[in-house]
């Protein structure tokens, strides 16, 4: 993402995440987080941003989840993901999470990210994320974890 792509316009239907797109994707890219961008020319049509992080290995709901993973657990946290109105309905949510378990993967390849965690902004969210293989937290439904090795085999690879 860039200071030349054109987030003016966006509108995905919720103010949180247009506003932090407008507000804040620019000034957080390379510092806390990286935004990737889908556009139409330089129209941004949806975007997603990932960040660094750690959960504590207790945190998880069940010793399967927890088996083999160090205390703490690296991971890739899925900050946000929006697609702008006029863009919905056409499977991008879907294409730009895949993007996003992708680079999840390429980085437990390079550093040793054991998860993707995403806190949903709301129920359909987290139902959205669970059709794709997350788990949620018994203590937070919102707050949902996709293994890696869970996102291999999802993938195929």
């Amino acid at each position: 993402m860039s200071p030349a792509h054109d987030l003016a316009a966006f509108d995905c239907g919720n103010e949180d995440l247009n506003d932090w797109l407008k507000r804040r994707a620019v000034a957080s890219e390379g510092r806390s987080a990286r935004t990737t961008v889908l556009c139409d020319g330089q129209r941004v049509a949806g975007y997603y941003c990932l960040a660094t992080g750690a959960i504590e290995r207790e945190s998880l709901s069940s010793a399967k989840l927890r088996k083999n993973l160090p205390d703490p657990i690296p991971i890739l946290v899925l900050g946000r993901l929006a697609i702008a109105l006029e863009y919905q309905g056409r499977g991008l949510g879907k294409a730009l999470l895949k993007d996003a378990i992708l680079k999840t993967i390429t980085a437990s390849e390079i550093a040793g990210v054991r998860a993707l965690v995403v806190h949903a902004i709301d129920d359909a969210a987290a139902q959205f994320y669970q059709r794709y293989g997350f788990v949620p937290s018994p203590l937070n439904p919102r707050a949902l974890l996709l293994r890696i090795e869970t996102a291999r085999a999802a993938l195929g690879l």
